[in-house]
């Protein structure tokens, strides 16, 4: 069965989204000095470009090519949270949308009929994604001296609350397009969405 003109884009959306995150963290990786958060960004943003892979060998195993789009989720970020102005508020940031992420993805597999190319494909990137939002706690938690826990724990609020209009933001600009991930899933916490 050919690929509904629907899903094509979400999965180049998804595509497209990865190798934005790629691009962010191999130059931020390239910015820093050697440390371990340069050595765990450096293994986040390869982990970023073979998730584009993913998606692009996806694609084509279903028989189509990824669409060309010229936005991708994160791009909206700026306007609704402003500019990070420390590694501190980048990883923050970063903690919220990996989370977002596996959300994203876990709703995806919750919709019926999902095709087993997809499965396989957020399956294989899920297993990054945790890693991901683990090794970034991490960092975060390591940065407490510097910027005390309460000035994280506020900037991780903020970065949420932007997480949550950005998301909105998205799902009513692609409506038509993301009708089947609108509906909550039942046992899917509020947080979550």
């Amino acid at each position: 069965m050919a690929l509904a003109d629907d899903e094509r884009w979400l999965l180049s959306y998804y595509r497209t989204s990865e190798i934005n995150g790629s691009l962010f963290f191999g130059r931020l990786a390239r910015a820093l000095k050697p440390s371990p958060i340069q050595h765990d960004l450096t293994k986040h943003f390869a982990d970023e470009a073979q998730h584009a892979w993913y998606w692009t060998d996806c694609l084509d195993r279903l028989g189509t090519r990824p669409i060309k789009l010229s936005e991708a989720y994160q791009d909206q970020y700026l306007e609704a949270a402003g500019l990070p102005a420390n590694l501190m508020e980048i990883m923050a940031i970063t903690l919220v949308f990996e989370r977002r992420v596996i959300n994203q993805y876990a709703k995806h597999l919750s919709v019926a009929d999902v095709r087993v190319e997809v499965k396989e494909t957020i399956g294989r990137i899920m297993e990054d994604e945790r890693w991901h939002v683990q090794w970034v706690r991490d960092a975060l938690t390591g940065m407490e001296e510097r910027f005390g826990k309460e000035h994280i724990t506020d900037t991780l609020r903020r970065y949420k609350e932007a997480d949550r209009e950005v998301y909105a933001h998205t799902l009513a600009e692609h409506e038509a397009r993301l009708g089947f991930l609108l509906a909550p899933s039942p046992n899917e916490p509020e947080d979550r969405r």
